[in-house]
C-alpha cells in the first residue's frame, strides 16, 4: 500500500506527543540477549513507559479488531514464543523477565506488525490473513519480540542527535513490511545523510530480529523456514507498489529476508521434528474481514458514506482520502489543504465543541457563529493560528447529529485558504443522512477456506467475479501461489466471500 501524507503526519504527531515525556540521555543497562552491559538512550523503565504512553494512541488511531477468538490466539501465541526469549531465561534480570507483554490485533487490512518499547506487539488483520499457518505467525512474533528484547529502539536513540523522536521512530518502525509508514515519516524529518544513517542502524536490527525471529520460532516448536514462504509474499506486495529500492529502505529487500530465513532455519530443522499447524490457523482466519471494511465508512461516486453511523458527505474532487477509526482525513491534490472530519470528543452541544478550539493560545477568532448543516444543530468558526511553518486559516463547523457533535476543520496557509474555502463549505454542507438501505446494509468481504474440488492451476479456482479492491494476483499473493501454481484435489484455498 503507498505510503500517504496524511498517514506519514499522522504518525509524526504521535512520535512527537510520546517523545516529548522523555528526555534522553545515555543510560548503560544490560542487554537482555547478551547480558552485557552497554550505553541505552532510555532505561528499560522508561521503554516500558514510553510503550504504555503511546499504545492508547495506537489503539485509536487504527481501531482494534473485534474478535475474541482470534485476540485470543494471538495472545497465547505470542506468549509461547516469548516464554523461550531472552526476556524470559532464567538467568536474565527481574526487571525484563517480569514485564508483561500485550499482544494486539488491529483492525487494519495492510499487511503490517510491529513493536513498541517494553512490550507491545501489534499485528493487522492484513497480516493474519495473508499468513498460511501457525509457524509463519510464530516467526513474526518472535521476530517482533526480538525488537523489543534487542532494545534496538533505545539503542537506536542513543546514537541520534533527536533521541526522542528517533526512539519511537524505531520502535514503530520495527515492521514486517518493507517500508513502513511509521518509519518513514522519522526518515522524511531530515537530509539524505541522516537518512541514511538511520537506514544503517535500520537494517542491523531488522537482520538481528529475523535471527531471534527464527530463534524463537524454533525453540517454541514451530517450523521456521515457513516464515520464508510470507517474506516471499511480502516481496510481491512491495513488486505491486512499485517497489523500494535496498539502498533506500530502512529493512533489507524482503527477496533477501527470504533467503536469510532458509538458511537460519537450517541449523534447527535437521533431525528435528516441528509443527507447522494450518488446519487451526485456517480454523481461526475462516470469516475474518478482508480487505477495507465498509462498515467502517467508503467512498463511492465522490461520497463519503458511513453506514453504521448512518451519514454521508461529499469529498472534494481530487482529494485523497485516507479512512482513520478516528477520523477522516481528506488531502488536496497538492497537499496544500487538508480537510479533517472528526467526532468532537466531550463536547455536549456544537457551540461547547467551538469554545473549546477558540480556547486555545494563539487562535484568533476572525468570524463564528450559529449554523445548520443538513437540517441539523451547527455551530462556525473562522480562525487564524500560528504554527512552526507559519499562519494558518482554519475553517471548524461542529454538526450535531444523531446525538453526537462531529466535526469538519479544514485549514491552508492563511495566504491561499480563500482557494480552498468554496470547497471545504461544498462537503461540509453535504453533510446529510443516509436513507439508501443498499448502503445502510453494506457488509465486508470475508476470507472463506474452501478444499480444491480437483486438481487445476490456482486461477481456475477463482470467482467470476471479484470484490472491486482485488485483483486475481492479490488472490495469488494471498495464498502465497502463483497464479499458475497447481492446486491438488482437497488443498484448502483462501478466497473472498
Amino acid at each position: 500500500m503507498p505510503v500517504s501524507y496524511a498517514m506519514q503526519r499522522a504518525r509524526l504527531v504521535l512520535i512527537i506527543l510520546i517523545a516529548a515525556v522523555f528526555v534522553s540521555g545515555c543510560v548503560v543497562s544490560k542487554s537482555p540477549i547478551t547480558g552485557r552491559k552497554r550505553a541505552y538512550g532510555y532505561s528499560w523503565g522508561q521503554e516500558v513507559q514510553i510503550g504504555k504512553e503511546a499504545d492508547p494512541q495506537i489503539v485509536a488511531e487504527f481501531g482494534l479488531y473485534e474478535d475474541e477468538q482470534v485476540r485470543a490466539y494471538v495472545e497465547r501465541l505470542g506468549q509461547e514464543v516469548l516464554a523461550v526469549s531472552h526476556l524470559r531465561r532464567p538467568e536474565t534480570d527481574p526487571e525484563f523477565r517480569n514485564t508483561p507483554f500485550t499482544f494486539r490485533v488491529l483492525d487494519s487490512p495492510v499487511v503490517n506488525a510491529f513493536a513498541l518499547p517494553g512490550g507491545y506487539i501489534y499485528v493487522t488483520r492484513g497480516l493474519l490473513t495473508h499468513l498460511n499457518n501457525e509457524a509463519q505467525l510464530a516467526v513474526v512474533l518472535g521476530h517482533e519480540i526480538g525488537h523489543v528484547a534487542a532494545r534496538h529502539a533505545s539503542q537506536r536513540a542513543a546514537t541520534q542527535t533527536l533521541g526522542q523522536i528517533g526512539l519511537l521512530g524505531a520502535a514503530i518502525g520495527g515492521q514486517v513490511l518493507l517500508g513502513g509508514t511509521a518509519g518513514e515519516s522519522i526518515l522524511n524529518l531530515g537530509g539524505t545523510a541522516a537518512q541514511l544513517l538511520f537506514l544503517k542502524y535500520g537494517r542491523d536490527d531488522e537482520r538481528e530480529s529475523d535471527e531471534l525471529g527464527v530463534d524463537y520460532s524454533a525453540q517454541a516448536g514451530y517450523m521456521p523456514s515457513e516464515g520464508a514462504a510470507f517474506f516471499h509474499s511480502l516481496k510481491r506486495i512491495s513488486d505491486q507498489m512499485g517497489g523500494i529500492p535496498t539502498f533506500l529502505s530502512t529493512h533489507p529487500d524482503p527477496g533477501e529476508r527470504e533467503q536469510t530465513i532458509i538458511r537460519l532455519a537450517q541449523r534447527w530443522e535437521q533431525g528435528a521434528t516441528l509443527e507447522v499447524d494450518q488446519e487451526e490457523y485456517y480454523g481461526l482466519i475462516g470469516g475474518m474481514v478482508l480487505g477495507n471494511d465498509p462498515r467502517q465508512g467508503f467512498v463511492r461516486g465522490g461520497v463519503f458514506y458511513h453506514p453504521t453511523l448512518k451519514f454521508r458527505f461529499p469529498v472534494p474532487s481530487g482529494y485523497q482520502v485516507e479512512n482513520q477509526p478516528s477520523q477522516v482525513v481528506m488531502i488536496a491534490p497538492n497537499e496544500q489543504a487538508i480537510l479533517l472530519f472528526t467526532i468532537a470528543q466531550g463536547a455536549a452541544s456544537p457551540q461547547e465543541a467551538a469554545a473549546k478550539l477558540t480556547a486555545q493560545e494563539g487562535v484568533k477568532v476572525v468570524d463564528s457563529g450559529a449554523a445548520t448543516v443538513g437540517g441539523n444543530t451547527a455551530y462556525f468558526v473562522l480562525a487564524d493560528a500560528q504554527t512552526q511553518s507559519g499562519e494558518v486559516r482554519l475553517l471548524s463547523y461542529y454538526v450535531q447529529y444523531g446525538g453526537t457533535v462531529y466535526t469538519f476543520l479544514g485549514y491552508a496557509a492563511k495566504a491561499s485558504f480563500s482557494t480552498y474555502q468554496d470547497v471545504f463549505l461544498g462537503s461540509i454542507r453535504g453533510f446529510d443522512r443516509v436513507t439508501d438501505p443498499a448502503i445502510l446494509n453494506v457488509q465486508p468481504t470475508r476470507l472463506q477456506v474452501v478444499r480444491a474440488p480437483r486438481t487445476d492451476a490456482f486461477r481456475t479456482f477463482l470467482p467470476a467475479s471479484l470484490p472491486d479492491q482485488f485483483t486475481p494476483e492479490d488472490l495469488a499473493i494471498l495464498n502465497q501461489v502463483e497464479l499458475d501454481t497447481r492446486i491438488e484435489r482437497g488443498q484448502e484455498l483462501k478466497l473472498p466471500r
